[in-house]
């Protein structure tokens, strides 16, 4: 393989991604005659046409798919190297993209998001909440966050805090006239907070463990809302039962405004989980962010 063969595999893919020299060209800081000719002669190389050039398009060949496919992952590792190189010449900067749920809001970015930015103030944060799981490099996102270990194969996860305990929540007004469940049975005959996800609408249903096996209740709910904070919120203003994560109610339990019920059957679930691409280097605004927040575990409900 001749060494200029690799300044054709970057023209060839930032073209093909393009669809257009000129547009490639323009993102790269050449000419689009000096682009052309590095992907003709890698086509000569080859021995094979990648591209189909009329004077309106270009798109690629059957040959150039097969060939795409292939080197595509390694020249973004090439520009992803080139990119964190360049980074850590300077302290952590640039705009760093997170695509967290919900629950992270009060969790995580509420308590953390004014000390990291004065702790790095050459970073700029950019948070898009969305309780679907996030396909991230797709969306142009730095990290999505999750319960749990489960990640894409392409994916790496920095576990950030410990499990999180569930609980059934309700207010001691509410419990007073409606009585106080002991047994799961006993939310059939129970007012509940029902949780729903915003795409697809589907209730989300209550998690237990009896006797070592899962358990799952669907709530009959009157009042459904699409942020777990609404639910406590309801269950404290008396509104019936809601099922949430401990830390989101934690102020409000520690003021006497809600207690738990049924604690003998409500599980742990895994931590939170950052995840991002394993193919690529991790920015050092990335890199920043785990630290800060592993750093401040202490200090957030997780």
């Amino acid at each position: 393989m001749r060494l200029d063969q690799f300044s054709g595999i970057v023209a060839f893919v930032k073209v093909a991604e393009a669809k257009s020299f000129t547009r490639a060209a323009a993102e790269l800081g050449v000419a689009p005659a000096s682009l052309s000719e590095a992907v003709k002669g890698l086509e000569e190389r080859l021995g094979v046409r990648l591209l189909n050039r009329t004077t309106r398009s270009v798109g690629l060949t059957e040959a150039g798919a097969h060939y795409l496919d292939h080197v595509r992952p390694a020249a973004e590792e090439i520009w992803a190297a080139g990119a964190a190189l360049r980074e850590t010449r300077d302290r952590p900067a640039g705009t760093l993209r997170l695509s967290l749920p919900w629950i992270a809001a009060p969790l995580l970015i509420e308590p953390l998001m004014g000390p990291f930015m004065d702790a790095y103030p050459e970073v700029r944060l950019s948070v898009i909440f969305d309780d679907n799981f996030v396909d991230i490099a797709a969306q142009g996102f730095d990290a999505g966050l999750r319960i749990g270990e489960l990640l894409e194969k392409d994916m790496i996860g920095a576990r950030l805090g410990g499990p999180l305990q569930t609980v059934v929540l309700g207010s001691p007004d509410y419990l007073a006239r409606n009585g106080t469940p002991t047994r799961l049975a006993d939310l059939a005959a129970h007012r509940c907070i029902a949780f729903a996800f915003t795409r697809t609408r589907a209730i989300s249903p209550w998690e237990f463990v009896v006797d070592g096996r899962h358990v799952e209740f669907t709530p009959d709910a009157r009042l459904i809302v699409n942020t777990l904070p609404l639910c406590i919120t309801a269950a404290a203003q008396g509104l019936g039962l809601a099922f949430a994560v401990e830390g989101l109610a934690a102020p409000l339990l520690a003021s006497g405004a809600l207690v738990k019920v049924l604690e003998p059957f409500c599980p742990s679930y895994e931590p939170l989980h950052l995840y991002y691409p394993s193919r690529r280097l991790v920015p050092p605004k990335l890199r920043a962010f785990i630290d800060f927040v592993r750093a401040n575990a202490h200090n957030l409900r997780i």
